[in-house]
């Protein structure tokens, strides 16, 4: 039997709503769920919207909600999300109107240096819980789309396969998963129970979204939607063992990244750049953000370095050439690597054979696996302590 969208709802009529009142579908508290089904067994994804005031007290409805759904014959897990919201003002708009909950406050901004120095005038906070049997957790980041993150990601994450070391990939863009792409994965995963077995390629374990929705499907979900499939992607997913987990973040410095920086010990963070005034902007702002959370800076890459035509081998610097490299010797962080813009690693990157894998003799493979082996270098020195943010 196949598992629509209303007989998740039929099921969820069931549930009483807060204080008992009507039901959590009749309330409208209930978004469109939406189901993968692999084998004859559904997964289910949906989110409860309710009041910002009283999320943390409706949480076993939530857990209540997500029981009733995984009790459905057919379903083997569920992911449920509770969305917060508020009303305006003192009281409700026109219509029960309600207005997103208020950002997080923001954090203060403060002179990019080492990750040692914000950690040296940081209080000691517990060590947050890591990924059980997962040696390290290295986050790729950057300040803004379109820098060639992915691409490094999978690279890095092959180089590091090839110093004998055992290594998944988790892809952490939830709007924009590229990973199934990148590794030429198709299908879903496979679970037992809550847990998912990761897809395997290339001797990597992987996880993205993307393995559970169609690739030209958008992802329409509100923030704890996003935090909550992506702490569900790092803790219920059967990764162990692992000498390394590779994070490939999403652009920017929001929810995403300080869910991954405050909820697991991150070894430390790789950023990648072009080499161009305007990328370098925003990857100062990934930079500090990392800083900003005691999570040491373990390099930066340039990536786009120069361009090189594959006809004639000239060299044009289209971006710009070394304004990474500069710019991580002005803020005292390791220098990885320079990657060039060449139409071999694009190619092999849209067809799912990432160029240290398939070209494994190739210059462009001795670039990745050059930075892999700093990265590995740097792990031993990178502090595993659980992050703490630093207020000035």
């Amino acid at each position: 039997m196949t598992i629509t969208a209303d007989d998740i709802r039929a099921a969820l009529a069931t549930v009483a709503g807060p204080d008992g009142k009507g039901d959590i579908v009749s309330l409208g508290m209930v978004s469109d769920p939406f189901v993968t089904t692999r084998d004859g067994q559904a997964k289910v994804m949906f989110s409860l919207t309710v009041p910002a005031e009283r999320a943390q007290e409706l949480e076993n409805l939530r857990a209540k909600a997500q029981v009733v759904v995984e009790n459905i014959n057919g379903v083997s897990s569920a992911m449920v999300a509770l969305t917060a919201e508020r009303k305006f003002g003192a009281g409700a708009a026109s219509g029960g109107g309600m207005a997103p909950p208020p950002p997080p406050p923001m954090m203060p901004t403060a002179k990019i240096g080492k990750p040692e120095a914000a950690a040296q005038t940081t209080p000691p906070k517990p060590a947050q819980p890591g990924i059980p049997g997962v040696k390290h957790i290295i986050a790729v980041a950057s300040g803004k789309g379109g820098v060639g993150k992915s691409t490094t990601s999978v690279n890095l994450a092959l180089g590091l396969r090839n110093r004998g070391l055992s290594v998944g990939i988790l892809d952490a863009d939830i709007y924009g998963p590229s990973l199934p792409r990148l590794l030429g994965l198709t299908g879903k995963p496979e679970a037992e129970g809550r847990i998912l077995k990761p897809m395997q390629a290339m001797g990597l374990k992987a996880m993205s979204i993307g393995f559970l929705v169609a690739e030209d499907s958008p992802m329409i979900w509100r923030g704890p939607m996003v935090i909550s499939a992506l702490t569900q992607l790092m803790r219920e997913v059967e990764w162990a063992p692992l000498d390394v987990l590779i994070v490939d973040m999403p652009p920017g410095t929001g929810d995403a990244q300080l869910t991954m920086a405050q909820q697991v010990p991150l070894a430390g963070a790789v950023i990648v750049s072009t080499p161009q005034d305007l990328a370098l902007i925003d990857a100062r702002k990934g930079l500090n953000m990392f800083n900003k959370v005691s999570v040491p800076i373990l390099g930066i890459v340039e990536n786009m370095s120069t361009f090189i035509c594959p006809k004639c081998g000239e060299q044009t610097d289209i971006f710009g050439h070394g304004g990474a490299k500069a710019e991580a010797e002005k803020l005292g962080v390791p220098f990885l690597g320079a990657v060039p813009l060449h139409l071999d690693i694009r190619t092999n990157s849209d067809g799912g054979t990432p160029v240290v894998d398939s070209a494994p003799d190739g210059p462009h493979a001795a670039i990745y696996n050059a930075i892999a082996e700093k990265v590995h270098a740097s792990l031993d020195n990178a502090k595993s302590e659980g992050p703490a943010i630093v207020f000035d």
